[in-house]
């Protein structure tokens, strides 16, 4: 999960800060797809999880509570400001550890989690099928991979939607390589079950898993328009995309996204569409 594209979010910096300051929200936007994933994981007490990409610890949190007290969660992420606030929010005497560390080449302990976890952390790294193959051996023989990912953009209005929006107001940049690391790298099926494959887990089925969240939500409905809009603006590709741009050209694009925010439904909320993989394997036994 190293980071060196300029595209990518620095989580040691801007990007890390901004989410800390929306992280209940943004938490609350991405539990459903978290509750998903984990269900596939189907921990059971006593079992040992590494959760990968584990950010502000509320994955890390839900799994503790499967395990139990006999059980153990280790959480990484590469953001020390998100490490920091999960540590604070973890309960005393909660079976869970934070650790910051990037999970792609970090020392762990081999054979030692019964299931290798994530909730939208594992499209960052820049040697995906390595790094795959290097948390493999942390898992024990026969254990097993639970994760969730964001399919295509086009399919998500978290990006569609604003990012739409805002065309013929602030130039166009070349579009990313589709595979390099990013939120949607792992938007193709066929991608994901290859990397698996070659890293060495068997067993692999990806299954999509979509669903409608509040991105705004408020008092009246204006108040949660306004605050899908502030959201956009500071967390994700469009607070980079206007990261530079005069402040006439914000005002025109904040126009235009919030018109785009209000067409969809909702009475005190925005509700936007949101699209993802399932992703499920296993270690071989032996």
């Amino acid at each position: 999960m190293a980071q060196h594209n300029a595209d990518r979010p620095d989580w040691n910096g801007q990007s890390g800060e901004r989410w800390i300051a929306h992280q209940a929200r943004l938490d609350a936007r991405l539990a459903v797809f978290g509750e998903a994933a984990i269900e596939a994981a189907a921990p059971s007490a006593g079992e040992r999880v590494l959760d990968v990409g584990c950010g502000a610890g509320a994955s890390s949190l839900a799994l503790a509570a499967r395990v139990g007290a006999g059980g153990q969660v280790l959480g990484v992420d590469i953001s020390e400001p998100l490490i920091a606030r999960a540590r604070a929010l973890a309960p005393q005497d909660t079976p869970v550890l934070f650790r910051v560390a990037d999970a792609s080449s970090a020392e762990l302990p081999e054979g030692a989690f019964d299931i290798l976890f994530s909730r939208f952390g594992v499209m960052f790294f820049d040697d995906p099928t390595g790094a795959f193959g290097h948390m493999r051996r942390a898992l024990k023989p026969g254990g097993r991979v639970a994760f969730v990912c964001w399919r295509g953009a086009a399919e998500n209005d978290w990006v569609r939607l604003p990012m739409g929006a805002i065309k013929g107001i602030v130039p166009p940049t070349a579009l990313p390589d589709p595979e390099a690391p990013g939120p949607f790298s792992f938007g193709d099926r066929g991608r994901v079950a290859r990397i698996l494959a070659a890293a060495g887990f068997t067993d692999i089925a990806i299954a999509p898993f979509d669903a409608s969240v509040p991105f705004g939500e408020g008092a009246t409905r204006d108040a949660a328009i306004d605050e899908a809009v502030k959201m956009t603006f500071e967390v994700g590709p469009l607070s980079r995309a206007l990261a530079e741009q005069p402040d006439d050209i914000r005002a025109r694009a904040s126009a235009a996204v919030r018109t785009a925010f209000a067409g969809r439904p909702g009475e005190r909320s925005v509700m936007i569409d949101s699209a993802t993989w399932i992703v499920t394997a296993r270690n071989p036994a032996s």
